[in-house]
Order: structure tokens, then sequence, then C-alpha cells
């Protein structure tokens, strides 16, 4: 083959796949725009608030009883008094504030634990009522909390559809920028008669053999 036919393919090709690579970073990228405000307009529209910065002060954690831990400080502190609006928020306040509170409220059972617990009561006693309330507070609580690790996780799609977008871009700006234009020179600076592989012809083999 010759070089400048294999040059010229190498182009060619160069030249394809970025504007494949274009186009697969220009559909990443709206995958990402499109989960970041689908999750953004949701989750604004619940209004949830993590709670303010005052809140997580010793003297404060004491007061409220258990609202507001010292567990969940390395997670939630930072966003305090933020309204929540993407997916990091919605999973640190989902793992960091609801399951704490959750665990809490049912002595550390799931839901399907306490409701199995309360099948085993008498309806209409006072412990069946005390138990049937954890049930629904925890019922509602994993119901919230599933909701939110959910938009954490359409959210985390994006995320990594934006990462994909820019290397797709990246890679591509390093062939239309520097390899084809590489190969264009080559190309030209290359004679047209030379040969990719140079095959050494049978007499020249056989004077090498003698």
């Amino acid at each position: 083959m010759l070089r400048k036919t294999f040059d010229m393919i190498s182009v060619i090709v160069g030249v394809g796949l970025a504007i494949l690579l274009i186009i697969i970073g220009s559909v990443a990228l709206w995958g990402y725009s499109y989960s970041s405000s689908q999750v953004h307009n949701q989750l604004a529209a619940q209004k949830i608030f993590f709670p303010p910065k005052s809140a997580f002060t010793p003297a404060a954690m004491a007061a409220s009883h258990g609202e507001v831990t010292p567990a969940m400080i390395p997670y939630i502190e930072k966003y305090a008094g933020q309204e929540m609006t993407n997916g990091a928020q919605a999973k640190a306040y989902a793992n960091h504030f609801i399951a704490i509170h959750l665990n809490e409220i049912g002595h550390g059972q799931t839901y399907a634990q306490l409701s199995t617990a309360v099948r085993s009561l008498k309806p209409g006693t006072a412990a069946y009522t005390k138990a049937e309330a954890t049930v629904q507070t925890v019922f509602q609580g994993t119901t919230l909390r599933s909701m939110l690790l959910e938009a954490y996780g359409f959210w985390q799609i994006g995320q990594f559809a934006l990462i994909g977008s820019i290397i797709a871009y990246i890679v591509a700006f390093i062939l239309l920028v520097i390899l084809v234009p590489l190969g264009i020179w080559h190309m030209r600076e290359t004679t047209d008669d030379s040969l990719l592989f140079i095959e050494e012809s049978d007499a020249a083999k056989k004077e090498e053999t003698v």
C-alpha cells in the first residue's frame, strides 16, 4: 500500500471519528442538562430546607431533642439553611437526616418489620394505636427517603453524562487540532511512490542468503 493512501485513509477516519465523538458528546451534554433540570425542578417543588447553621451548635442540638445530632454534622452541616435542589443534597438528606430519624423512631427496625409486629397486636388497644402511628411515620419517612435517593440516582447519571461529554470533546479536539493536521502534513511530505511497507526483492534476499 502506498504511504499516501494510508495517510489519506487515516485522515478520513480521524475526521469521521472526531465528528462522531462531537455528536456523542453533544447527546451526553443534553442528557446531563435534562437530568439536572428535572431533578432541580422536582426537588425545588418540595420546598425542603436543611436545618439552619444555628441548629448545629452543641446547645441547639441538645435543645432540639434529637432533631439534629452530631452524627449528621459531617454530611449536612455544609448545606445548612439551603433549599434542596440537587442530587448530592438529596442523598445527604436521605441518608444522614431522614435515615437517622427513622432508625430512632423505629428503634432500628424497618417498615416491614414494624408492620409485621403491629399485626400481632389487638386493634383498638393503646399499644396497637401507638405502634400503628409509628408504622405510618416510618412508612412516610421511608417513602420520602426512597424518592430522594431515586432523584440522586437520576442526578448521578447526569453527572456521568457530563464527564463523558467532556472526554468526548477533548478527544475530538485532539483529533481535529493535532492528529488530523499531522496526518495531512505527513501526506503532503510523502512522495507519490513511497510504500508503507518496503519488501525486499527476491534477488536481495538471495544475496543475503549467500
